[in-house]
């Protein structure tokens, strides 16, 4: 499983699956913080449709923290003001870079939790096509 797709799944999924895979980690190994979790911002670049062309639409606040365990380095990097999850994330990432045993497991939680996300998705988007008005159809005078 690739860094940002199990990044994704653990900020979007239950944060009870972020808190058990760092905790599992830190009771076994020795976590060193290399950065506090910070704040910081980052610029997010958007591509402009009509002209194909990139720019940047503004700032977006982040959590961010860098962790090591076995010697890997581990970052954790959230949107908004989150530095708990942005701590769990880099333990997690540091977990996965030094190729734990532990990690080995965790893929299959982390496609069974991807899975309910993706059914609560197609929930909630199924909710909103109810709702969505097709002009089509509209008489027209």
């Amino acid at each position: 499983m690739k860094r940002r797709q199990r990044t994704e799944i653990l900020i979007e999924g239950s944060r009870d699956l972020a808190t058990s895979m760092a905790q599992d980690i830190a009771d076994r190994y020795k976590v060193k913080l290399v950065e506090q979790p910070s704040q910081g911002l980052v610029m997010v670049k958007v591509r402009e449709t009509a002209k194909r062309s990139l720019f940047y639409l503004g700032e977006v606040l982040v959590s961010e923290c860098k962790a090591q365990v076995g010697g890997s380095l581990g970052i954790g990097l959230v949107k908004g003001h989150d530095h708990e999850l942005a701590y769990q994330l880099a333990i997690i990432d540091a977990a996965y870079q030094a190729g734990l045993e532990e990690t080995r497991a965790w893929d299959q939680a982390l496609l069974a939790e991807e899975a309910r996300i993706v059914a609560m998705r197609s929930r909630v988007f199924s909710e909103i096509a109810k709702t969505k008005v097709d002009f089509e159809t509209m008489d027209e005078d």
